[in-house]
Protein backbone atom coordinates (compact mmCIF):
# COMPACT_ATOMS: atom_id res chain seq x y z
CA UNK A 1 0.00 0.00 0.00
CA UNK A 2 2.82 2.36 0.25
CA UNK A 3 4.54 2.78 -2.99
CA UNK A 4 0.67 2.91 -4.60
CA UNK A 5 -0.06 5.92 -1.78
CA UNK A 6 3.36 7.58 -2.18
CA UNK A 7 2.74 7.35 -6.46
CA UNK A 8 -0.91 8.70 -6.34
CA UNK A 9 0.42 11.57 -3.83
CA UNK A 10 3.58 12.47 -5.65
CA UNK A 11 1.59 12.21 -9.27
CA UNK A 12 -0.75 14.69 -7.27
CA UNK A 13 1.84 17.08 -5.92
CA UNK A 14 3.21 17.21 -9.35
CA UNK A 15 0.08 18.84 -11.04
CA UNK A 16 -0.04 21.46 -8.70
CA UNK A 17 3.55 22.29 -8.96
CA UNK A 18 2.60 22.55 -12.86
CA UNK A 19 -0.40 24.40 -12.25
CA UNK A 20 1.11 27.30 -10.10
CA UNK A 21 5.54 26.72 -9.41
CA UNK A 22 4.64 29.82 -6.49
CA UNK A 23 3.36 27.22 -4.22
CA UNK A 24 6.46 26.65 -2.16
CA UNK A 25 8.14 23.75 -1.02
CA UNK A 26 7.24 23.13 2.38
CA UNK A 27 3.57 23.57 2.12
CA UNK A 28 3.41 21.24 -1.33
CA UNK A 29 5.56 18.66 1.21
CA UNK A 30 3.11 19.16 3.54
CA UNK A 31 0.05 18.52 1.19
CA UNK A 32 1.65 15.38 0.47
CA UNK A 33 2.53 14.47 3.92
CA UNK A 34 -1.28 14.67 4.86
CA UNK A 35 -2.46 13.41 1.86
CA UNK A 36 -0.43 10.05 2.57
CA UNK A 37 -1.36 10.03 5.87
CA UNK A 38 -5.14 10.43 5.17
CA UNK A 39 -5.21 7.60 2.25
CA UNK A 40 -3.56 5.27 4.61
CA UNK A 41 -6.02 5.84 7.14
CA UNK A 42 -8.82 5.96 4.51
CA UNK A 43 -7.37 2.65 2.99
CA UNK A 44 -6.57 0.69 6.24
CA UNK A 45 -9.49 -1.70 6.16
CA UNK A 46 -10.12 -1.36 2.53
CA UNK A 47 -6.74 -3.11 0.92
CA UNK A 48 -6.91 -6.40 -0.67
CA UNK A 49 -4.17 -7.74 -2.09
CA UNK A 50 -5.26 -10.74 -3.25
CA UNK A 51 -8.76 -9.41 -4.82
CA UNK A 52 -7.19 -5.87 -6.36
CA UNK A 53 -10.30 -5.01 -7.63
CA UNK A 54 -12.41 -5.25 -4.67
CA UNK A 55 -13.15 -1.93 -2.81
CA UNK A 56 -11.75 -0.11 -5.92
CA UNK A 57 -14.13 1.95 -6.32
CA UNK A 58 -13.68 3.07 -2.73
CA UNK A 59 -10.26 4.18 -3.01
CA UNK A 60 -11.06 6.50 -6.41
CA UNK A 61 -10.13 10.23 -5.63
CA UNK A 62 -12.30 11.76 -8.12
CA UNK A 63 -12.01 15.89 -9.25
CA UNK A 64 -15.34 16.61 -11.17
CA UNK A 65 -16.48 20.24 -10.88
CA UNK A 66 -15.48 19.67 -7.27
CA UNK A 67 -13.07 18.87 -5.68
CA UNK A 68 -12.68 14.92 -4.18
CA UNK A 69 -12.84 15.56 -0.01
CA UNK A 70 -9.78 13.66 0.61
CA UNK A 71 -8.05 16.38 -1.53
CA UNK A 72 -10.09 18.90 0.19
CA UNK A 73 -9.39 17.90 3.91
CA UNK A 74 -5.20 17.47 3.10
CA UNK A 75 -4.92 20.85 1.16
CA UNK A 76 -7.07 22.49 4.51
CA UNK A 77 -4.53 21.05 6.61
CA UNK A 78 -1.82 21.86 4.65
CA UNK A 79 -3.07 26.17 4.41
CA UNK A 80 -5.12 25.98 1.18
CA UNK A 81 -8.34 28.03 0.47
CA UNK A 82 -10.57 25.73 -1.11
CA UNK A 83 -10.64 28.07 -4.61
CA UNK A 84 -7.04 28.03 -4.62
CA UNK A 85 -7.07 24.49 -4.27
CA UNK A 86 -9.41 24.06 -7.01
CA UNK A 87 -7.54 25.80 -9.31
CA UNK A 88 -4.86 23.72 -8.91
CA UNK A 89 -6.18 20.60 -10.80
CA UNK A 90 -7.74 19.59 -13.96
CA UNK A 91 -11.27 20.19 -13.97
CA UNK A 92 -11.49 16.57 -14.40
CA UNK A 93 -9.15 14.00 -13.08
CA UNK A 94 -10.02 10.49 -12.14
CA UNK A 95 -7.47 7.82 -10.32
CA UNK A 96 -7.86 4.87 -9.09
CA UNK A 97 -5.36 3.47 -6.16
CA UNK A 98 -5.19 -0.32 -6.14
CA UNK A 99 -3.34 -2.98 -4.68
CA UNK A 100 -0.58 -3.63 -7.28
CA UNK A 101 -1.40 -0.52 -9.40
CA UNK A 102 -1.98 3.41 -9.63
CA UNK A 103 -3.66 4.79 -12.81
CA UNK A 104 -5.86 7.87 -13.48
CA UNK A 105 -7.74 9.76 -16.41
CA UNK A 106 -7.73 13.39 -17.09
CA UNK A 107 -10.98 14.49 -18.90
CA UNK A 108 -14.25 12.27 -18.91
CA UNK A 109 -13.32 10.60 -22.74
CA UNK A 110 -9.22 10.61 -21.83
CA UNK A 111 -7.27 7.78 -21.97
CA UNK A 112 -6.40 5.74 -18.56
CA UNK A 113 -2.76 6.15 -17.63
CA UNK A 114 -0.87 3.59 -15.32
CA UNK A 115 1.37 5.85 -12.91
CA UNK A 116 2.71 2.21 -10.84
CA UNK A 117 2.06 -1.07 -11.61
CA UNK A 118 3.41 -4.15 -10.06
CA UNK A 119 3.62 -7.44 -11.54
CA UNK A 120 5.50 -10.73 -9.91
CA UNK A 121 6.73 -8.44 -7.11
CA UNK A 122 8.76 -6.58 -9.52
CA UNK A 123 7.37 -2.47 -9.83
CA UNK A 124 6.95 -2.15 -13.87
CA UNK A 125 6.70 1.66 -15.04
CA UNK A 126 6.86 3.46 -18.22
CA UNK A 127 9.02 2.82 -20.67
CA UNK A 128 11.25 6.22 -20.98
CA UNK A 129 12.51 6.28 -17.17
CA UNK A 130 15.51 7.79 -17.19
CA UNK A 131 15.76 9.21 -13.33
CA UNK A 132 14.26 11.96 -11.31
CA UNK A 133 15.73 15.59 -11.25
CA UNK A 134 17.91 14.87 -8.65
CA UNK A 135 19.65 12.48 -11.20
CA UNK A 136 18.84 8.98 -9.09
CA UNK A 137 18.65 6.24 -11.57
CA UNK A 138 15.83 3.69 -11.24
CA UNK A 139 16.47 0.05 -11.02
CA UNK A 140 13.19 -0.77 -12.10
CA UNK A 141 12.67 -2.68 -15.34
CA UNK A 142 10.61 -0.53 -17.59
CA UNK A 143 7.70 -1.67 -19.62
CA UNK A 144 7.28 -2.22 -23.30
CA UNK A 145 4.18 -1.73 -24.44
CA UNK A 146 3.95 0.99 -27.74
CA UNK A 147 0.54 2.63 -28.20
CA UNK A 148 -0.25 2.80 -25.32
CA UNK A 149 -0.52 5.51 -22.35
CA UNK A 150 2.04 3.46 -20.46
CA UNK A 151 3.89 3.22 -23.85
CA UNK A 152 3.65 7.12 -24.96
CA UNK A 153 5.62 9.24 -22.36
CA UNK A 154 8.75 11.08 -23.93
CA UNK A 155 11.46 13.51 -22.29
CA UNK A 156 9.99 16.43 -20.77
CA UNK A 157 9.08 17.61 -17.13
CA UNK A 158 9.39 14.72 -14.23
CA UNK A 159 6.86 13.11 -11.56
CA UNK A 160 7.50 10.95 -9.05
CA UNK A 161 5.52 7.40 -9.64
CA UNK A 162 7.55 5.74 -7.04
CA UNK A 163 9.92 7.02 -5.10
CA UNK A 164 12.38 5.02 -6.98
CA UNK A 165 11.71 6.09 -9.97
CA UNK A 166 10.28 9.36 -11.99
CA UNK A 167 8.57 9.63 -15.38
CA UNK A 168 8.06 12.50 -17.97
CA UNK A 169 4.91 14.63 -17.75
CA UNK A 170 4.17 16.74 -20.68
CA UNK A 171 2.92 13.61 -22.59
CA UNK A 172 0.41 13.73 -19.99
CA UNK A 173 -1.36 17.03 -21.43
CA UNK A 174 -2.16 15.31 -24.62
CA UNK A 175 -4.49 13.02 -23.26
CA UNK A 176 -6.60 15.94 -21.56
CA UNK A 177 -9.66 16.05 -23.31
Amino acid sequence: MRLEIDSASDFLVQLIKLNNSHVGCKQLELFRNNLVGLLRRRYSQHWFPDFPNKGSGYRCIRINGKIDPIIGEAGVQSGFSSPILRSLFPSELTMWIDPKEVSYRIGENGSICVLYEEKDGNAILSESFSGSPTGIRSPIQPSREPNTCKGSFRNGSYFYLDPRAAVPMESCAAYVS
